[in-house]
């Protein structure tokens, strides 16, 4: 007989019910092809209807698998839904949903070679391949970290310590305070690395058609001279999915001594596709790079590759010491902890190693493909009704209109009733001080009848 102690760990009945229980679910879930969207409901109705799920004596797997698939993911947005539109949806392939049970399942560490060698190696693989398709050299490499803002964060933490040690070894003084160059339209989570690591941005108006280019950015680095440690391009804003001009703000290393950062996290998987690769010319030069696999990769929460053209920079900066981690730091093997500001972590690039060596990579260039061709054929049909227009060309799988005559508060009605009929989920947005909303459009699902059902509620 098991002890209260060994309860929860012990293979018993008990807990061979509970796998069952968990395997169940998961597998209808899974291959579930009818999930509604769901939405948010009130803290009050939640208290109502979960009731307390947590005592001295556990209310059983049962029961609180049930509360579960019936009260709280009703309570969720699901964000894999073909009609969830919103920000930048996820789409993981089946087999990257189910390999992510299997990376649970196995007691995996990913933070260390010593511990996890294999998984080590087979994110390594993926993180090489992702590597090869942007153009940068085959000794490139990095590590799976949580999102897009962790990984811009590293990046960045990776760039300064470059330009600390180059000026250390000039022998001239460090600026009094590090600026960091970026579109004004560059992802917020620019803004909260630099509130993290105490330095200033410097915002670039990138013009009427949201492009950043090398023009623009000679005129703020002239400026600001040697304070400027790093350029920030983005390869496809999650606003409009404008695609920097990379190569004209590359050519500026010439002249200027920085840091390029791509920050890809939604748009960089449409380098895949050949609708969408010669956009990018210039990524090929970035001295860092970030891809979130969880928006256009089709993996699951959460996953943003880390890629530097240099791995040493990343291991410099961020390798941590102690006592206790002398018998991984004191070696030359990789330690995914070492490339970001991160110790512990997941072998979370697993799930998008399973799929890719599933299903091959020209699966995902078919998919990727699919959503820059669907956004491209709604773009049109948006402009062929007189009551929409089209804020911008969309360049890859986001757009972005407007409904003539509406205020914010149409957007935010219309928007709720879409939820709550199960139609889809599409929020407000604005630009330039005037509202519209927007389609972001990742999920192979998503078809072209789907989104003018949607157009036709605007009538």
């Amino acid at each position: 007989m098991e002890s209260q102690a060994t309860r929860m760990h012990a293979v018993t009945d008990e807990t061979a019910k509970i796998v069952d229980l968990v395997l169940d679910y998961s597998r209808r879930r899974i291959l579930a092809s009818d999930t509604p969207l769901d939405k948010p409901i009130s803290e009050f109705e939640l208290d109502r209807l979960a009731g307390r799920t947590i005592d001295e004596r556990g209310i059983g797997a049962r029961r609180a698998l049930a509360l579960f698939e019936h009260v709280l993911a009703p309570a969720c947005i699901t964000t894999d839904h073909p009609q969830y539109l919103s920000f930048i949806p996820t789409a993981p392939t089946k087999a990257a949903i189910a390999f992510d049970l299997v990376v649970s399942a196995s007691a995996l560490y990913g933070g260390s070679w010593l511990e996890g060698a294999g998984a080590v190696h087979a994110e390594n693989e993926v993180l090489a391949w992702l590597a090869g398709e942007f153009g940068l050299p085959a000794t490139a490499g990095g590590v799976f970290v949580q999102g897009g803002t962790l990984g811009n964060l590293s990046a960045l933490v990776a760039a300064r310590e470059e330009a600390r040690l180059r000026s250390s070894e000039r022998g001239g003084d460090a600026p009094g305070r590090w600026k960091v160059v970026c579109s004004a339209e560059a992802h917020s989570s620019i803004a909260s690395a630099a509130r993290v690591m105490d330095i200033e941005v410097v915002p670039v108006d990138p013009g009427p058609d949201g492009v950043l280019r090398g023009d623009a950015v000679r005129a703020a680095l002239a400026q600001h001279g040697a304070s400027v440690f790093a350029v920030v391009a983005t390869a496809g804003s999650t606003n409009f999915g404008i695609v920097d001009d990379v190569a004209s703000i590359a050519a500026l290393k010439d002249e200027f001594d920085f840091w390029l950062h791509v920050d890809g996290a939604y748009g960089l998987a449409a380098m895949l596709s050949p609708l969408a690769r010669d956009r990018f010319a210039g990524v090929e030069l970035a001295d860092s790079l970030i891809v979130d696999p969880h928006k256009w990769l089709f993996a699951p929460f959460d996953a943003c590759a880390l890629i530097y053209r240099d791995p040493e920079a990343g291991r410099r900066a961020h390798t941590q010491h102690a006592e206790y981690l002398d018998t991984l730091t004191e070696t030359s093997e990789w330690s995914p902890s070492d490339y970001a500001a991160h110790l512990t972590r997941r072998a979370r690039g697993l799930p998008l190693w399973f799929s890719l060596a599933t299903y091959g990579g020209a699966a995902y260039r078919d998919a990727i493909s699919s959503s820059i061709q669907l956004a491209r054929d709604i773009a049109r049909e948006i402009t062929s009704r007189e009551s929409l227009r089209l804020v911008r060309e969309p360049q890859l799988s986001v757009v972005v209109f407007e409904r003539e005559g509406w205020s914010r508060e149409d957007y935010a009605t219309w928007s709720a009733r879409l939820l709550d009929e199960q139609r889809a989920f599409v929020t407000p947005s604005s630009h330039a001080g005037r509202p519209n909303t927007r389609f972001a459009i990742v999920n192979p699902m998503t078809t072209f009848e789907q989104l003018v059902g949607i157009l036709d509620t605007m009538a």
